[in-house]
C-alpha cells in the first residue's frame, strides 16, 4: 500500500533530482567569465530591461513596465505550454512522461524511477541538507503546475509577518483585487461540487465542519465551465478526474502565461525568450548588468550562448534560482558588495502534503480537482495561523480509498544557502525538522481532527522533507527595500518569492507574491522609469 500510495502522489509529491553543476564556464583569475569550454555561437545583445524569469513576478513586471513605455526582455529557461480544449500539451499525473522532468532533475519521483529522455520539462528538484524544493520551468512558472488556491491573509496574519510599511489596507484595496482580476479568480459552482465525482470535496467539508473548524470555498483561477463541460463529456477528464496537478490539459486555467505575459506581449513591448537558461550575472565596469545566458533545444543541448547587456536587471526566476545566481555572482566576484543577508531567511511555508485514507468514506476512484474546499484557521495567535485544503488523487486505476489533505502556515524555521565553489552553486542548509513547532503544534493537529476515527494519515514530508512554495533568500527589508531593489545595487530589482520574509501569512503565495509585485510596479514606474529603468 505504501509503494501503491507514494505512485499515486505525483499531484504533491516529487523528484529526489540532483542538480548538475553547469561546466560550461570558466571563471578567470578576476572572479570574471573568462572563457566558454564549448564552441557554440556567441551573440552579444543590448537591451533596456531583462527580466529573468516568466512567473507571478516576472509577469507583473513585463505588463506593468511595457504600460509605461518600457521595452522588456523577459529570459526563461524552459518552454511554451499552450493548452486547449482536449489537448495533449502536458503529462498526465496518472501517467509521468519526459515532459515532467527539468533536463536537470534526477529521473527518481519519491524512490520509484522513471527512465525519461532528458528534456526541457516542467519540475526541478533542487535537493539541499534536509530539504528538497520543487521548482517550475516553462513561460508561466510555477502557475502552469500549482494547484491554484489563490488565498489572501487577513490583515493581522499579513501584518505579523510583514512589514507594515506595505499598507496592508491599500494592498486589500488595490493590488490583491488587481490580481484578482487578472487571474479571473472565481470558487467552484455548486453544480459541480453536487457531482458523484466531487464526493471526497464533499466528505472534506464535512470533516471540517464536524470539526468545529472554519470551512470556505477557495477562490481558483479557474473558468469551471471547463470543468463542467466535462463532466458533460465535451471534453475529456483533466479537471474532473483529478489528472491536471502538472497542468490542465483543457485550458479555461487561467495561469500567468495567459494572462499577465499574454497582456505584456500583446502592448508590443516585451519579448519573451524561451529555452534561454541564464548561467550568471555580473554588473559590468560602467555600471550596467551583463547576462549570460545559454539558449537551449529541448534535449538541454546548448546550442548557442548570449552574452547580453542592460541598464536595468529583475531577477524573477523563482525563490530558487534568483537566490542561487546572486549568490553565485557574490561568490565569484561578478557583483561585490551585495547584502550580507542575501542566502538567508529561506523558508517553505511548512508546506504538509497527506494521504488521508479511510476505507468507509468513499471517496472515489475519479476524484474531482483542482481544489474546493479549504479551512482557513487564522484567528487567534496570528504566530499559529495555518491553512488546509482537500486536493485530489490522480486516476490510478484502483480505488485507493484515499485522498489527500495538504496544509501550510507560518513557521519560524529558516535555512540559509552556502555557495561550494567546487561545484559554483549555491546549496540550501535546512534544519532538520524546520517546521516542527507549526507542524507538531497546529497543522498535524488539525488535519488529525479533520480526518477523525477510522482514519490512517500518511505525512508525505516526513518521508521525503520537500516543499513547491519555497520563500526567502534575498528578502524584504535585508536584502531588499518593499520595492524590490537591492540594497546598494543601483538597477538591479528582486520580484518573486525570493523578496518575501520567509513565509506568505498562512496562504499559498501565488497571490501575495503577485499583489507584492503589483504595488511595486507602482511605485517603480512612478519613481524609477526613465533614472533606474
Amino acid at each position: 500500500m505504501a509503494s501503491l500510495t507514494r505512485r499515486s502522489l505525483l499531484t504533491g509529491a516529487v523528484a529526489t533530482g540532483v542538480l548538475l553543476a553547469s561546466t560550461r564556464t570558466a571563471t578567470g583569475p578576476s572572479g570574471g567569465i573568462a572563457a566558454r569550454v564549448n564552441s557554440v555561437p556567441l551573440v552579444r545583445e543590448d537591451h533596456r530591461v531583462v527580466v529573468v524569469g516568466s512567473g507571478f513576478g516576472g509577469g507583473v513586471t513585463a505588463l506593468r513596465l511595457a504600460q509605461a513605455g518600457v521595452p522588456v526582455t523577459v529570459l526563461e529557461r524552459g518552454m511554451r505550454w499552450p493548452a486547449a480544449p482536449n489537448c495533449e500539451t502536458f503529462p498526465r499525473a496518472s501517467s509521468p512522461d519526459k515532459r515532467l522532468l527539468w533536463y536537470k532533475s534526477s529521473p527518481n519521483l519519491f524512490g520509484t524511477p522513471l527512465i525519461f529522455d532528458r528534456y526541457t520539462g516542467l519540475i526541478e528538484a533542487v535537493p539541499g541538507e534536509n530539504m528538497t524544493t520543487l521548482c517550475a520551468a516553462g513561460v508561466g512558472g510555477g502557475s502552469l503546475v500549482y494547484q491554484g488556491m489563490s488565498l489572501q491573509p487577513n490583515e493581522s496574519v499579513f501584518n505579523t509577518h510583514f512589514p507594515q510599511e506595505l499598507d496592508w489596507a491599500l494592498m486589500d484595496r488595490v493590488h490583491y483585487r488587481r490580481v484578482e482580476q487578472m487571474l479571473g479568480l472565481a470558487v467552484a459552482p455548486d453544480e459541480l461540487v453536487a457531482h458523484p465525482q466531487y464526493a471526497a470535496a464533499r466528505m472534506f467539508a464535512d470533516h471540517v465542519r464536524a470539526a468545529g473548524l472554519p470551512l470556505s470555498k477557495i477562490p481558483m483561477p479557474i473558468d469551471w465551465n471547463f470543468a463542467l463541460a466535462e463532466l458533460r463529456g465535451e471534453m475529456k477528464p483533466s479537471y474532473t478526474n483529478g489528472d491536471g496537478a502538472m497542468g490542465v490539459n483543457n485550458g479555461g486555467k487561467h495561469s500567468v502565461d495567459v494572462t499577465y505575459i499574454a497582456a505584456a506581449e500583446a502592448t508590443g513591448k516585451v519579448q519573451v525568450h524561451t529555452l534561454h537558461e541564464v548561467t550568471d550575472v555580473e554588473r559590468a565596469a560602467d555600471g550596467r548588468w551583463t547576462v549570460h545566458v545559454d539558449v537551449l533545444d529541448t534535449t538541454g543541448t546548448v546550442v548557442q550562448n548570449k552574452i547580453l547587456t542592460a541598464g536595468a536587471l529583475v531577477m524573477a526566476a523563482g525563490t530558487m534560482n534568483t537566490t542561487r545566481l546572486l549568490m553565485r555572482a557574490g561568490g565569484k566576484g561578478l557583483i561585490p558588495d551585495l547584502p550580507d543577508e542575501l542566502g538567508r531567511n529561506y523558508g517553505t511555508n511548512a508546506d504538509r502534503i497527506y494521504v488521508w485514507n479511510n476505507p468507509a468514506a468513499n471517496f472515489g476512484l475519479r476524484q474531482g480537482g483542482p481544489v474546493v474546499y479549504g479551512s482557513k484557521i487564522w484567528e487567534g495567535d496570528p504566530y499559529a495561523a495555518h491553512t488546509v485544503i482537500q486536493a485530489s488523487i490522480p486516476p490510478v486505476g484502483i480505488d485507493t480509498l484515499s485522498t489527500m489533505m495538504v496544509g501550510y502556515g507560518v513557521s519560524e524555521g529558516r535555512g540559509h544557502f552556502v555557495y561550494d565553489s567546487a561545484i559554483d552553486d549555491a546549496v540550501l542548509r535546512w534544519p532538520h525538522e524546520g517546521d516542527h513547532v507549526i507542524q507538531n503544534n497546529h497543522i498535524g493537529p488539525s488535519v488529525n481532527a479533520i480526518a477523525g476515527s477510522g482514519s490512517t494519515l500518511v505525512d508525505t514530508n516526513a518521508l521525503f522533507p520537500s516543499t513547491w512554495h519555497p520563500l526567502g533568500g534575498a528578502s524584504m527589508g535585508s536584502v531588499c527595500d518593499l520595492e524590490g531593489r537591492v540594497l546598494g545595487q543601483r538597477g538591479l530589482y528582486v520580484l518573486d518569492g525570493a523578496l518575501m520574509p520567509g513565509n506568505t501569512a498562512a496562504c499559498n503565495p501565488s497571490m501575495t507574491i503577485a499583489a507584492v509585485a503589483e504595488r511595486a510596479l507602482d511605485h517603480l514606474v512612478a519613481s524609477d522609469v526613465g533614472s533606474l529603468i
